[in-house]
C-alpha cells in the first residue's frame, strides 16, 4: 500500500500534519485529487452563474435564475442554489444564509472597520473562489496583505475541506513572517478548529467579516475579478495540472509586473518590499452623525486609501 493512500481528509490533524508524519510530500496528495466531474448541461449553467456571479455578485439564487430564463435556460430555483452551493456561491446581501459557519465552530469579530493599513505584513486577508474546467472545476484559496496588494501564497483543491486553506496559511507564514491581523468570511474552512488553531498558536488577532458586508473583504474580491477576466475566462483550462502553471505564471505577473491604480500604478511586490505607497482603511458608511468631524474625515479618506477602482466596485 503506497503511504499517500493514508492521506484523507481529518477535522482533527490537517493533511500537513498527516504528510509529515507519513513522510509524504504535500504535492502528490494533492496532485492524486480528480476535479469533481459533471455532466455537460450542469457545466454549461455553473459556467454562466460563474460569469454573472464574478459581474455582479449580489446575485443570489432568485436573480440567478431569471438571468438563466432570459437566456434561455429553463431551470427552477432548486437546481440554481444546488450549483451555487457546489460552487461555493452566496449572493452579498444581508441574510441568515450568507457564509454560514459551521454552528460548532467560534465565529470571531471584525477588527478593521475604520482602521488604517499604514504597513506591510499589518493584516493579511484570505477567501475561496470557484474556478471552472474544460470537465470539471476547483477551489481557489489566496492569501493577500492588504496593504500590498500582494498575493502571498496560494492553493488549489478540488474539495472545500479546511486542509488546502491550512497548509495555504502555513507556508504563508513561513515564507512571509506573520501579520498582526489575519481577515476571512465566516466560512466553515476559516472558522474551523485547524485554522484558528494556527492562528492563535502564531498570537495573530483574528478578524471575520460580518454577515452580507461585501466591503469588508474588498481586496480579495477585487483580486477574484482580476484573475478571472484577465486568465481564467480568456483561456479556458483543461484540467488542474494546466490550472496550476498558468497560475504561477498570473501570481508572477499581478505581483511582479501589473500595475496597480490603487498603489499609484506601482506593483505589489514593489509596495511590499519598500513599505511605502500602500495603505487601506475600510469605513462603515452607516457611522451615526454624532461620532464627529473625526469619522468623516476618515470616510472622506477610504477612496484614496483603496483606491478609485475598489471604492466603486
Amino acid at each position: 500500500m503506497k503511504r499517500r493512500s493514508w492521506i484523507e481528509p481529518n477535522e482533527e490533524i490537517p493533511v500537513v500534519r498527516q504528510c509529515e508524519l507519513a513522510s509524504v510530500t504535500r504535492s502528490t496528495v494533492y496532485a492524486q485529487r480528480r476535479p469533481v466531474e459533471m455532466d455537460e448541461t450542469d457545466r454549461l449553467l455553473c459556467r454562466l452563474i460563474d460569469e454573472e456571479y464574478t459581474r455582479r455578485p449580489f446575485y443570489g439564487s432568485r436573480r440567478m435564475v431569471v438571468f438563466l430564463k432570459r437566456g434561455g435556460h429553463e431551470v427552477n430555483r432548486k437546481r440554481v442554489q444546488r450549483l451555487m452551493r457546489r460552487m461555493g456561491l452566496a449572493g452579498m446581501a444581508p441574510g441568515p444564509h450568507t457564509s454560514r459557519p459551521h454552528p460548532e465552530n467560534k465565529v470571531y469579530p471584525y477588527l478593521l472597520r475604520g482602521v488604517a493599513v499604514t504597513r506591510p505584513n499589518q493584516v493579511w486577508s484570505t477567501d475561496i473562489t470557484y474556478i471552472r474546467l474544460e470537465r470539471g472545476f476547483v477551489y481557489l484559496v489566496a492569501i493577500i496583505d492588504w496593504y500590498s496588494r500582494k498575493v502571498l501564497n496560494w492553493r488549489l483543491s478540488n474539495t472545500m475541506d479546511a486542509d488546502f486553506c491550512v497548509d495555504c496559511l502555513e507556508e504563508a507564514l513561513r515564507c512571509h513572517g506573520k501579520p498582526e491581523i489575519f481577515n476571512s468570511d465566516q466560512g466553515s474552512q476559516f472558522t474551523s478548529a485547524v485554522f484558528t488553531g494556527v492562528l492563535e498558536r502564531e498570537k495573530i488577532r483574528i478578524s471575520m467579516d460580518g454577515r452580507g458586508r461585501a466591503l469588508d473583504n474588498i481586496f480579495v474580491e477585487r483580486l477574484w475579478r482580476s484573475l478571472k477576466y484577465e486568465e481564467i475566462y480568456l483561456k479556458g483550462y483543461a484540467d488542474m495540472a494546466e490550472l496550476t502553471l498558468g497560475l504561477i505564471e498570473y501570481f508572477a505577473f499581478y505581483n511582479g509586473e501589473r500595475p496597480h491604480q490603487s498603489l499609484a500604478n506601482l506593483t505589489p511586490d514593489q509596495v511590499y518590499k519598500s513599505g511605502q505607497g500602500g495603505g487601506a482603511l475600510i469605513v462603515d458608511k452607516f457611522i451615526k452623525e454624532g461620532a464627529g468631524s473625526e469619522a468623516n474625515e476618515k470616510s472622506g479618506q477610504r477612496c484614496a486609501a483603496v483606491g478609485e477602482e475598489e471604492c466603486t466596485a
